[in-house]
């Protein structure tokens, strides 16, 4: 080999080394986002005490100086009888004061196919995790269909579950049945979310005392980094239904006489409690920004430790604390001196408060010093109380709402007087802001830090940052300069009661929308939420002319008594008249208009294939291919003859379905094919009318996005709660013998039917029953099935099995053959198997 091809060889081995070794640092660097890959907070769901229900009213509080403690309600009667205000006393608690919710006893049992039964033994928090959850989706634009089995995970802290306990009475074991676990067990809340809306992502409930919501995130953030799941559900839930946790922190002095953690302050003499629910939808940043969700701020990195061999298993450790934050910070490549503001744990413990500024101090101080501008420290206890369980998911609420609006509420009142005298603050660089001021203005990125620490010596950290849009992703970002093109809206509930709250309400949010949000504003409620049975579809071109349609509809409906929908269509025609003068130039001016309206539908297959082999799809073949992004079935006929006729029948295509027995035709591709856009809205619509799901997220306009600030469902809230008792029992017979339903006066299927759905209403413990509902539509179960059919077979010999009863066929026609399987099985004798 010649020298000269030596050379050449060698060169080509070293460009190839060389491209490689490029190629091996890109997977590294690759690989190494992953791991650091930025989560998006897309929405939150929420009930804080006093009464905050939406994160509008939470903002409004965090700028406020309210606080929310309140004297123990008088549906508490344990905790009532438990207080004693001399501390010290065996078996008593010194605090009458607390962060109470207003209503903890309402549920919307029928919206999340609940039996009242069931309902009423559920913990309150399992309840309310399950409303929070829904508005956390439905505020990120996340409909929820239990068939889609979305691949959403499910982390839920909770570190107490006291509301089972009204059940425990050793004398009476009556009132102990399989709800008592499902009802009250810690790891079900998570489970029950999951469950009821047909997720299929990892469930997880967590229990890590004071930080058990922040370990929850920390573990979301993990499974969307590792690709577990697309979607995730973070948060916790604190009430305080039980007077033993209340008596046990009083003995060891660890509660605030007069309710309340005064943070960082000298008075701070302890912790006040308080009672909350809190859901953060997570996704990955890049999903989000992918499918135009509401990014709410941005959760750079998180972290978890161990306290270990520390002084004491609930005593704070600094070192541990310092080494938490110093993890956090490298998970989120974030410097010190970027943190802005510090949503500390700060119990007002006059140990707790000094070891964690400490542990600041040690990780950031330096560099806070070397700026030159202080860092703003703060802790919500101080206004809502200590959630426990639910802490952590309060605090980064109040942090994403703060980084929205470049916002730092105070930290502490004019009056509260003098910060603790144990921390050395002159030296620190550290600020508690004593009045609302904007985010510093010197610092160039908007970044918090959440620290988060529990008796359990479980500490997590958190940094977030606030989110900077790209320019092309501003909500109502769109063509500059055109006109408004008509919008189709839709609304639905489960009753008539619930769509007439909501459109009210939607009504009043459109007459305060602007022109260029309106987009934005209809996409969000046709595609970012769930289709229920009563339903509304309007068209119009700006808010007003919506919401005035809105209300026409409604008053429609109404007078008409809100007609039961008929079974949905299972097929659409799309009918093409044929011959027709320009039809293919008309057909194709028709696909481009609607390409540009929307265009999602051109993601699609415009590709479809031709008549012959190598032909580009002709007209129909895409307009075909445009209306299967739809997700119904699409039949294609083409009539023969030119289109003639007056203004409604001049149309070249229209879409065609069948429901009841009639055929319903509405106009596609008329005189103008430009028209096309507006036409296709307006039939959708009236396929959504009638009870058909057509995925309407293909009508995304250009520059639409997911908007998170609109309402959400109206739950049609009941009373479900036990009564918790507070004397030893009276010895008052609770089981639910035969005798409790009357033996019906004969065995005449008609009579007998009577009995079985008054006998399953005793079951579900309902007043009544709508026959014309299914077994799982009234939320029934495996036990209250076996319950119902243990309860028949006590007076009747029942002579079908099981696998016979169809549980989703209407209950008049369920019992009816059961009564007919019973008249015969006791045939003619009359003899009950117990009187």
């Amino acid at each position: 080999m010649s020298g000269g091809t030596e050379q050449e060889a060698l060169r080509a081995l070293m460009e190839d080394q060389l491209r490689l070794s490029r190629r091996l640092r890109a997977r590294v660097r690759e690989l190494e986002d992953e791991r650091h890959a930025p989560v998006a907070v897309v929405g939150m769901g929420l009930r804080l005490p006093p009464a905050i229900s939406s994160p509008e009213a939470y903002w409004e509080f965090l700028r406020g100086d309210d606080k929310a403690l309140s004297p123990i309600p008088e549906d508490r009667p344990g905790l009532r009888a438990a207080y004693d205000p001399v501390p010290g006393r065996a078996g008593r608690s010194y605090v009458d004061r607390a962060g109470f919710l207003s209503d903890i006893a309402h549920f919307d049992a029928d919206f999340f196919g609940i039996s009242q039964r069931e309902a009423r033994l559920l913990d309150p928090q399992q309840r309310m995790l399950l409303e929070t959850s829904w508005e956390a989706l439905e505020r990120a634009g996340i409909a929820v269909r239990r068939a889609d089995r979305l691949d959403v995970g499910v982390y839920l802290g909770m570190m107490t579950s006291e509301y089972s306990e009204r059940n425990e009475d050793r004398s009476d074991m009556s009132r102990v049945d399989p709800y008592y676990i499902t009802g009250g067990g810690l790891s079900f809340g998570a489970g029950r979310v999951s469950f009821l809306m047909g997720f299929s992502g990892p469930v997880m409930g967590v229990e890590t005392a004071c930080s058990s919501s922040m370990t929850a995130l920390h573990l979301a953030v993990r499974g969307l980094r590792d690709r577990e799941c697309r979607y995730a559900l973070a948060g916790g839930a604190n009430l305080l239904l039980s007077a033993t946790l209340m008596v046990s922190l009083c003995q060891t002095r660890a509660l605030s006489p007069d309710g309340r953690s005064k943070s960082f302050l000298a008075t701070a003499d302890g912790y006040g409690r308080g009672e909350g629910v809190g859901v953060l939808a997570l996704m990955r940043l890049d999903d989000a920004e992918r499918e135009g969700r509401p990014v709410l701020a941005v959760i750079r990195g998180t972290a978890v430790n161990h306290d270990g061999a520390a002084s004491g298993l609930t005593a704070p450790n600094g070192p541990a604390q310092q080494e938490v934050i110093r993890a956090a910070l490298a998970d989120a490549r974030v410097a010190p001196e970027d943190l802005g503001f510090v949503e500390a744990h700060g119990t007002g413990t006059a140990l707790g408060d000094p070891i964690e500024i400490g542990a600041l101090d040690g990780v950031v101080g330096k560099a806070v010093r070397r700026r030159r501008t202080p860092l703003a420290i703060g802790s919500v206890k101080s206004r809502l109380g200590h959630l426990e369980g639910a802490s952590g998911v309060a605090s980064v609420m109040k942090t994403v709402l703060m980084l929205q609006h470049g916002e730092i509420p105070a930290a502490a009142a004019p009056d509260d007087g003098p910060l603790n005298p144990h921390i050395p603050w002159d030296g620190l660089g550290f600020d508690v802001p004593r009045r609302n001021e904007p985010w510093p203005r010197t610092l160039p990125r908007r970044v918090a830090g959440i620290n988060s620490f529990g008796m359990s010596g479980t500490n997590v950290h958190a940094v977030l940052e606030a989110y900077e849009p790209r320019p092309a992703d501003a909500v109502g970002a769109g063509p500059a300069g055109g006109t408004a093109r008509s919008e189709l809206l839709t609304l639905s509930a489960k009753d008539p009661l619930a769509l007439a709250h909501l459109v009210g309400e939607v009504g009043d949010r459109l007459r305060r929308t602007a022109d260029s949000l309106l987009p934005s504003v209809c996409h969000t409620l046709r595609a970012g939420r769930a289709p229920f049975a009563h339903r509304l579809a309007v068209t119009g071109a700006t808010p007003a002319e919506l919401a005035d349609a809105l209300a026409g509809a409604l008053a429609l409906a109404e007078a008409e008594g809100h007609p039961v929908l008929p079974a949905p269509p299972r097929a659409v025609t799309l009918s093409i008249t044929a011959g027709a003068d320009g039809a293919a130039e008309r057909l194709a001016g028709a696909v481009t208009a609607l390409a540009a309206a929307f265009p999602a539908l051109a993601d699609s297959p415009g590709d479809a294939p031709g008549p012959g082999p190598g032909d580009a799809p002709g007209p129909e073949e895409r307009l075909v291919a445009l209306l299967s992004r739809f997700g119904l079935p699409v039949r294609v006929r083409n009539d023969g003859g030119a289109a003639t006729g007056g203004a409604g029948d001049d149309a070249l295509a229209r879409i065609e379905w069948e429901t009841a027995g009639a055929t319903h035709s509405r106009p596609l591709v008329g005189a103008d094919p430009n028209g096309a856009p507006a036409l296709l809205s307006a039939a959708l619509g009236a396929l959504f009318a009638v009870g058909a799901d057509p995925r309407l997220d293909a009508l995304r306009g250009p520059g639409a996005r997911f908007v998170g600030e609109l309402p959400t469902y109206p739950f049609r809230r009941r009373r479900y709660w036990i009564d918790e008792p507070v004397a030893a029992a009276d010895g008052t017979d609770r089981t639910d013998g035969a005798g409790g339903v009357p033996a019906p006066p004969s065995l005449d299927p008609a009579d007998v039917a009577d009995y079985l759905m008054a006998q399953l209403a005793d079951v579900f413990e309902a007043g009544e029953i709508d026959p014309e509902l299914s077994f799982l539509d009234i939320g029934g179960d495996s036990f209250l099935s076996t319950l119902f059919i243990t309860k028949v077979e006590e007076r009747f010999a029942v002579g079908m099995t099981a696998d016979e009863l169809s549980l989703d066929m209407p209950l008049r026609e369920l019992m009816s053959k059961l009564a007919e399987s019973i008249s015969a099985a006791n045939g003619g004798a009359g003899q009950e198997r117990v009187a």
